[in-house]
């Protein structure tokens, strides 16, 4: 196949390098906004910015950029675009005859002066707004940018409302390294990965103030419970959060010392300030940007999610460190 990746941040890099390397030996074509990180990086063979390990396999060719000539020859293109770009590229794409995938995870931020009442859209609520003829699909479940590069273990989810873009899915990325189960439930899928990451935020927290494994325990899976409900609101089947983009992609984000969303839980708790602790990651936390959206769209189908509800209080500034964690502890008991 001829697969061409939009976005050579590290989890854009990584799935090409996988897709170029042990998956079948792909012709992959990744694409940079900046020319001269794009220089670099064909001359270098690797990501230095963005990636420890891991150097390009032979059949990968980073470029920049007019996308044009690479989207005609592509049989797929992938967007590793954070969210706030999805929109953009998928108006540009829209009459593309090839199968789009993304591989971003959360809700859409909803822009300034947007209609009382509006909410932030999935990622395929997002297409089937602005590029309703594509077919599409996402590329999701519990993976670090940094081990795909090395090639380890990694199981992932390709989940389309298209079965024959998440067989496509397969195809391009099932290798000795990684495997990929495909899924119909493109709605489970997208509030799994977009919810897992603001309970990480919580679970950096509840790490970083040394609450104990039990604390950690308890806020995994009672965050879950909050994902299940809220995705069942919106159409999603039980049973796919119990799979690779629900439980898996929670426990890893909420425990893995290479996730970002934790990690701004954790120098929250170490009284940095918001935009400290985000500045300092050199990379997107999505958690950060979706925590506010994912909690409107609940509310707005009276899904309880308390553990979100107070990850925003703690990111708006109206909880401190303290008083969230005894916000969430000093909760009225009910059945569980």
């Amino acid at each position: 196949m001829k697969i061409f990746v939009i976005g050579a941040g590290a989890w854009g890099t990584a799935i090409a390098m996988s897709a170029a390397g042990s998956a079948g030996q792909h012709s992959v074509k990744l694409w940079a906004r900046d020319a001269a990180q794009a220089a670099q990086m064909q001359a270098e063979r690797a990501n230095t910015r963005y990636l420890k390990g891991g150097s390009f396999p032979a059949s990968l060719e980073v470029v920049s950029g007019d996308v044009a000539p690479h989207v005609e020859d592509a049989d797929m293109i992938v967007l590793g675009t954070p969210m706030a770009a999805l929109r953009e590229w998928l108006v540009r794409l829209s009459e593309v005859k090839v199968p789009v995938v993304w591989l971003c995870k959360g809700f859409e931020a909803v822009a300034a002066g947007a209609p009382e009442g509006a909410v932030g859209l999935m990622a395929h609520e997002v297409c089937r707004q602005v590029a309703p003829d594509l077919r599409s699909g996402v590329l999701s479940g519990p993976s670090f940018a940094d081990e795909v590069a090395r090639q380890q273990p990694t199981a992932l989810v390709a989940a389309s409302a298209h079965a024959d873009v998440s067989e496509l899915l397969v195809t391009a990325f099932h290798s000795e390294a990684m495997r990929v189960y495909a899924n119909g439930d493109i709605v489970g899928v997208e509030v799994g990965g977009a919810v897992k990451n603001v309970l990480a935020i919580a679970t950096g927290l509840c790490d970083g103030l040394q609450l104990g494994l039990n604390a950690r325990a308890a806020l995994i899976t009672r965050g879950l419970a909050e994902m299940t409900r809220l995705g069942m609101a919106l159409g999603a089947r039980a049973e796919t959060f119990m799979g690779l983009s629900g439980l898996g992609d929670l426990v890893l984000t909420a425990t893995g010392d290479l996730s970002r969303n934790r990690k701004v839980g954790l120098l929250l708790a170490k009284g940095m300030t918001l935009e400290e602790a985000v500045r300092s990651l050199g990379h997107v936390a999505e958690g950060v940007y979706s925590a506010r959206t994912v909690l409107a769209r609940a509310r707005l189908l009276g899904v309880e999610m308390p553990i979100t509800e107070t990850v925003v209080g703690l990111l708006n500034g109206e909880l401190a460190v303290g008083d969230a964690v005894q916000t969430l502890m000093t909760r009225d008991p009910r059945g569980e």
